[in-house]
């Protein structure tokens, strides 16, 4: 969670605008506070980041993967249709929904499952006019 003094920090009148930011990843962090379905977070170079989501039982019917104002929101929920009798139920398949917040110019690029993992892959996409420059001296 986002501490107090983070919060005091950043309502600094230096730091224009950030409360917005701050509020996002709060509200992001308190919604993400639960711990299903487990997840990695593994980056792959200094701008490609890939995160996986353990989701064994899911199909790809029953999740949904989009991003909202920088953060991005798996939701998944398995629908059973069955006549069949539930003896035992020990296979967790309960609804959930995991957001993270995405930082500045992340952008989700793609999603995939694979042997009852979701992988979902985010870049960091500068465009060309932020990136460093060096300026020549005339």
């Amino acid at each position: 969670m986002v501490t107090q003094f983070a919060m005091d920090l950043f309502n600094d009148p230096f730091f224009i605008g950030f409360n917005r930011d701050l509020a996002r990843l709060n509200t992001a962090h308190k919604i993400n506070s639960q711990s299903y379905p487990p997840y990695d977070l593994l980056k792959l170079d200094e701008d490609t980041y890939r995160l996986s989501l353990a989701i064994a039982g899911f199909t790809k019917e029953d999740i949904n993967v989009s991003v909202d104002n920088g953060t991005l929101i798996i939701k998944g929920e398995i629908v059973e249709v069955t006549d069949a009798e539930i003896v035992h139920k020990g296979i967790a398949g309960r609804k959930f929904v995991r957001s993270f917040a995405l930082g500045e110019y992340m952008e989700v690029t793609g999603a995939e499952m694979q042997d009852g993992l979701l992988h979902v892959h985010v870049v960091r996409l500068v465009p060309e006019g932020k990136k460093p420059k060096t300026i020549k001296i005339k």
